[in-house]
């Protein structure tokens, strides 16, 4: 559906930030052919390379895709 003839687009800055109290979480994912293991979520970035390094030595697979996820939140800036 496109606009009407009297619709009126309005720029509104916002920003973006990270919540620190929301908490951020680690995961280890096996990148190796065939393989799907991973850490699961972690609330440490030691467990998740501690999970990695186990890994490694019992399958010797030694490819590894790290994530990281944190919390944000959209406000709009102030004085708008």
């Amino acid at each position: 559906m496109s606009p009407g003839p009297h619709t009126v687009y309005r720029y509104v800055p916002h920003t973006i930030r990270q919540i620190p109290e929301a908490g951020v979480s680690y995961a280890a994912y096996c990148s190796a052919p065939g393989c799907t293991e991973e850490s699961g979520p972690q609330g440490a970035q030691e467990n998740a390379q501690d999970w990695a390094l186990r890994h490694t030595g019992r399958t010797g697979h030694a490819l590894f895709r790290r994530v990281v996820t944190d919390h944000a939140r959209v406000t709009r800036a102030e004085g708008r």
